[in-house]
């Protein structure tokens, strides 16, 4: 049984398509038709069948996809095992990540790394939170947050590792007339205009409990990713808008605020595949990631 073949069933499990496999893995839909059709041939059984205009895994296809994920869990910890007992960790770990997180953790990642032979390969994105688990097929690990507890089919196939809890607060102009408070309770902000993100993503969530909490619709003036953009946004009085502690700078006419009476707070999340978690080099990595974060708290 070749694990490069259970890998392919894992991998198209996983994406969806032929035509997601191949763009992610560099080769032309035609190779990895022909790799199924291979693995077909020397398993002796059918893997995929057609399925509309896609492929889909049969019962046997799906059998050895789940099987993939144990099959290379247990080739990482030998891997890792045998890496112990020659040297100091080394390679390239492909890091995803959150950019207000990625600010507050990878510059100290690359310090904490300076004169070993660990190199990190850094990708930032802002997405849905929702779409976090799905970037770890594309990276070592990958660095989000979360408001809530999510789970998703490939829950079973991830270390997730909670790096840091970070309160979020409500920013606002500094001659705003509820910036003389120390605090904020839903009541108070629930009638003002606020500069918020996109449907589906976490910040949005804190909204919604206000929203729940003091039974009117919250009016978002703009959806807005980039916390730079809604910090300028807020100095400029187009609203309030919740930023995060931490990677929050200090802006002139910007003050923040606690917001109590709903949680507000953000869990900072490293995410990984089982496989790759057991890998000598990235749990190194996620050692160093969980330090940084107990120095946050």
């Amino acid at each position: 049984m070749d694990v490069r073949h259970l890998e392919l069933l894992r991998d198209l499990a996983d994406r969806g398509t032929v035509t997601a496999v191949a763009a992610a893995t560099h080769r032309t839909p035609s190779a990895v038709s022909q790799q199924l059709r291979s693995a077909e041939r020397e398993l002796g059984v059918t893997l995929v069948v057609p399925d509309g205009r896609r492929l889909r895994l049969t019962a046997a296809g799906r059998l050895l996809a789940d099987g993939a994920a144990d099959v290379a869990l247990a080739l990482a910890n030998l891997q890792a095992e045998l890496d112990a007992l020659r040297d100091a960790p080394r390679g390239l770990v492909r890091l995803g990540a959150l950019p207000s997180a990625a600010e507050v953790f990878v510059p100290q990642l690359y310090s904490r790394l300076r004169g070993t032979d660990v190199r990190i390969e850094l990708d930032d994105f802002d997405v849905a939170e929702a779409e976090f688990d799905t970037r770890v097929m594309n990276h070592d690990i990958v660095i989000g947050h979360t408001l809530s507890t999510p789970r998703t089919d490939r829950q079973a196939d991830l270390v997730r590792v909670v790096l840091a809890r970070e309160p979020l607060d409500v920013a606002l102009r500094v001659d705003h007339p509820l910036a003389n408070r120390e605090r904020l309770h839903p009541r108070d902000v629930a009638g003002e205009p606020w500069v918020g993100v996109p449907a589906g993503y976490p910040f949005d969530t804190i909204l919604v409990a206000v929203e729940h909490a003091t039974g009117t619709t919250v009016q978002r003036v703009q959806r807005v990713r980039d916390n730079h953009v809604v910090e300028a946004l807020v100095a400029a009085g187009a609203g309030l808008a919740i930023l995060p502690r931490y990677t929050t700078r200090p802006r002139d006419g910007v003050v923040t605020r606690p917001l109590v009476g709903v949680r507000a707070i953000r869990d900072i999340v490293a995410l990984a595949r089982r496989d790759r978690a057991a890998q000598q080099v990235v749990r190194t990595v996620l050692g160093e990631l969980r330090e940084i974060g107990r120095a946050l708290g």
